[in-house]
């Protein structure tokens, strides 16, 4: 039943709100516009759907907060991986939260002049992009899918990798195409020099660090390339690098799959250590069944991720 005074289409409307506030960190001009509606009327939605509990804000001391390496290590544990890191608590934006652990992991597969970093598109790699990182001069930062020609930054894996090389002191490269490219234009990449030494690095990275997507049905922003109207793939449970899998982590077959411009999930796992970035209670389905895909080996991610995590693998 909805809360007295306010209809399911009202109800509906604060929820949309409050997913693209809280979740997507859109600003409010954003969320008028994407819901065309005026910049206070948005304003009343959130603050309606924080009254009538939509939206729960909870304020935390951090000392009690239980952040440590007995949790970081069962988390590991119950996800089959070989290590996590933890923030102490989730705050925006996440970028600057998750810097910090991000670097501690980047630093532990201690690059040097010529190895390669692989990098994913996604929206909290983007925001680590645009923090400080660990310096690894020479190292070498590869996209692992194709990007370019879309709408949002976060799915333009050619800036990120640059954005990432201009933090790190590291040499980008780039692929210049879209993430899935016509028939024809696969076909003519298949024979392009530059794509195939791009592509190369793929199979000889030391490192990778990647997002994981939650639910596709569930998600306000995925690449133009991902075709949503597929039940296969809206019954997905996340991807990473574009890969799609279903909650048991088997791979998700979708039209326009084969001609994907994006690492295989072969090549993906025997990258030695592949560090996946991602934080919201929303991705813990998405987190596990990677982990259970074999999509990466290493884990960062908040404590109260963390926690949900472990009470959804039964580990608390």
């Amino acid at each position: 039943m909805a809360p007295r005074g306010f209809t399911r289409r009202d109800l509906a409307l604060m929820h949309r709100a409050a997913r693209l506030y809280y979740l997507d960190d859109l600003n409010q001009a954003a969320i008028a516009e994407r819901l065309t509606v005026s910049r206070p009327t948005v304003s009343r939605l959130l603050a309606e759907a924080r009254r009538v509990g939509i939206v729960r804000i909870t304020v935390h001391d951090p000392d009690t907060l239980r952040v440590g390496g007995d949790d970081a290590a069962r988390l590991a544990a119950a996800l089959g991986v070989e290590k996590v890191w933890l923030a102490p608590f989730a705050a925006r934006p996440l970028g600057s939260m998750l810097a910090e652990p991000v670097g501690e992991a980047l630093r532990e597969a201690a690059l040097g002049p010529g190895d390669v970093l692989l990098v994913s598109s996604g929206r909290t790699v983007w925001e680590i992009s645009h923090e400080a990182l660990p310096a690894f001069p020479g190292c070498e930062i590869v996209p692992t899918v194709g990007g370019v020609a879309e709408p949002e930054a976060w799915h333009q894996t050619n800036e990120i990798t640059r954005a990432l090389a201009e933090r790190m002191q590291a040499h980008p490269h780039f692929l210049f195409t879209q993430a899935m490219p016509s028939p024809a234009m696969r076909d003519t990449l298949a024979e392009d020099p530059e794509f195939q030494r791009v592509t190369g690095f793929w199979s000889r990275a030391q490192a990778a660090l990647v997002g994981v997507g939650a639910p596709p049905a569930g998600r306000e922003s995925i690449s133009t390339s991902v075709p949503l109207d597929d039940e296969g793939l809206r019954a997905g449970a996340g991807d990473v690098c574009l890969n799609f899998y279903r909650a048991d982590g088997g791979e998700i077959a979708f039209p326009g799959s084969d001609r994907m411009v994006r690492i295989s999930p072969d090549e993906l796992r025997k990258v030695p250590r592949t560090i996946a970035v991602a934080v919201g209670t929303e991705k813990v389905p998405s987190i596990v069944a990677g982990a259970r895909a074999g999509l990466f080996n290493r884990l960062v991610t908040d404590a109260p991720t963390a926690q949900a995590l472990l009470e959804a693998l039964g580990g608390v």
